[in-house]
């Protein structure tokens, strides 16, 4: 059907080329006798194949890109036997006639005798309920697409929620806190963009913690002791300077490990435990209630540093935003292959002139194709926290599983095995096994754990 398509492209210039292209189809009173113009159809045509061929058209004449079109792209256009065009002449019934004759056999040609057309019209009325309903459909489409548009939320502002609530069984817990518990997490983040390339992140939370791993340091991951109070968790702007810089500014609950570009072990955010996760990033307990600002220098794609800047004594007009603060800066090695790599250095005042030690600390992640093995090691003032575990990224058809072995600066630790099971895209189950064991001594506690995960 490439051929009728081509047709009615040529179809708009017919008129021209009756009026205008054939008019050269029949030699002028001043170059044919007197039995010559009674019987016209005597006169030989003179064709041409460029329009430069025509001694008396002129690039500049006003028609000049329809009769090159009518010459080069259609050929229907005929000349006078002396190549001259005489464009400004008056038309005759006769030229009017050969010009059409021309262009007709050129669309006959272009349309295969009409063939193009019949199919058309049967594939049509063949498919007429078809082209009913997709039309029926699009009318659909169109309306909700105006409902949508009427009644949407935003157009800058995305809502996106998740919810985490933990089943807890204690096999062996300390002291008498041996029942069966429940407990979970909400959020719901606001996420806006003003250009596509930043993030406005307001983060409505709430949940009640109930200490449900009382004989675990750092208690769950995904936990909030808010007493099903709602609060405005997290407060942020994020925004690129350039193509190798991003910053962020932040307002509310911006601590360490909010600065850095990657936490490296690949415990954190799929275990089940807080200490899945660096510990040393929260041992300073600055915090960042009032203020936090960072930034992330990718040097090259491998090579990244990231600095940050909290305090939380920048609302209080007597302490100010240089009294009590934290700041950390990281520089990591990132790589899609066997290494992952980074040096963190964390250091920060208290509020009472003296302030903690600083933290030195490498994290190490290696990747042997589906098995990593991972950890960090962390040094304060001689005192040392570490992490060290294997993870498979996606074991059984599920989207990880692992066990780690951390310490904190206090020789609390922590052992957990986890199996992180994707149900569909919105919900995710992950039961672990956790053992604690505070202080070192012998109160050590033993929990069975199923968190069930939903996004949406």
């Amino acid at each position: 059907m490439s051929n009728l398509w081509k047709a009615f492209l040529a179809s708009p210039i017919l008129l021209g080329a009756a009026f205008a292209g054939s008019a050269v189809a029949a030699e002028t009173v001043e170059t044919v006798s007197v039995d010559a113009l009674s019987n016209p159809e005597s006169i030989q045509l003179a064709q041409v194949t460029s329009v430069s061929e025509l001694s008396d058209v002129l690039p500049s004449d006003w028609a000049y890109t329809a009769l090159q079109r009518l010459v080069e792209e259609y050929g229907c256009l005929e000349g006078y036997p002396d190549r001259s065009f005489r464009g400004n002449r008056a038309l005759t019934r006769y030229e009017f006639a050969a010009g059409l004759n021309a262009c007709l056999d050129v669309i006959v040609q272009l349309i295969g005798g009409g063939d193009d057309l019949d199919t058309i019209r049967r594939l049509q009325e063949e498919f007429a309920a078809e082209l009913a309903t997709i039309r029926g459909r699009v009318d659909t489409l169109e309306a909700d697409v105006a409902e949508l548009e009427a009644n949407q939320f935003s157009t800058t502002t995305k809502l996106k929620g998740q919810l985490d609530a933990h089943l807890v069984v204690p096999f062996d817990a300390d002291g008498d806190d041996d029942e069966v518990t429940f407990e979970y997490r909400g959020r719901l983040n606001l996420d806006t963009s003003f250009t596509g390339e930043d993030r406005l992140r307001t983060r409505l939370q709430f949940g009640d913690n109930i200490n449900a791993l009382g004989g675990v340091p750092g208690g769950f991951a995904n936990s909030a002791g808010t007493d099903d109070n709602v609060v405005i968790n997290d407060l942020y702007y994020s925004f690129p300077i350039g193509s190798r810089i991003s910053a962020i500014v932040s307002a509310n609950s911006t601590v360490s490990d909010d600065f850095v570009t990657s936490t490296i072990v690949p415990f954190d955010g799929s275990s089940v435990a807080d200490y899945g996760g660096p510990q040393f990033y929260d041992q300073l307990s600055v915090g960042g209630d009032s203020l936090g600002v960072g930034f992330n220098v990718a040097f090259t794609d491998n090579i990244i540093l990231d600095l940050g800047y909290a305090t939380g004594r920048g609302q209080d007009a007597t302490k100010g935003i240089f009294d009590e603060y934290e700041y950390i800066a990281q520089l990591n090695f990132l790589t899609d292959g066997l290494i992952d790599a980074a040096v963190t250095y964390i250091d920060g005042e208290s509020g009472d002139g003296n302030g903690e030690e600083a933290i030195i600390a490498g994290l190490l992640s290696l990747d042997f194709g589906g098995f990593v093995l991972g950890g960090y090691y962390a040094d304060q003032d001689g005192d040392s926290s570490f992490q060290f575990g294997a993870a498979v990224p996606s074991f059984l058809g599920g989207s990880a599983a692992g066990v780690y072995y951390a310490e904190d600066f206090d020789n609390d630790s922590v052992i957990e095995g986890y199996y992180s099971a994707e149900i569909n895209k919105y919900w995710t189950l992950t039961p672990a096994v956790i053992y604690g064991d505070l202080d070192g001594d012998d109160n050590d506690s033993l929990y069975g754990v199923i968190r069930s995960t939903f996004n949406f």
